[in-house]
């Protein structure tokens, strides 16, 4: 098991894998949400369901791959869709 959602250590995760597609991470003041994506100073997407586990959570290939192949939206840039394939998968 990875790092405990809310944990510093899994910020510091979701930091380093957004900073590899130059964008920044907080966690998220929408209700249900995991994480808010930002470029510059600008928010462009909240991602991750709260009641949902991640890659981050979980480090399971199986779900990762069921995951990948589910949305198939995920490689359309700058989508909350995208940013959540990147940095939560």
């Amino acid at each position: 098991m990875g790092p405990k959602y809310g944990s510093k250590e899994y910020l510091k995760e979701a930091k380093q894998k957004a900073k590899k597609i130059n964008v920044n991470v907080e966690y998220s003041k929408v209700k249900g949400k995991k994480l808010d994506v930002f470029k510059g100073d600008k928010k462009v997407a909240s991602i991750g369901a709260k009641s949902y586990s991640d890659f981050i959570q979980h480090e399971d290939e199986e779900r990762r791959k069921r995951y990948k192949a589910r949305h198939i939206f995920r490689n359309k840039k700058n989508t909350p869709s995208y940013y959540a394939d990147k940095i939560l998968w």
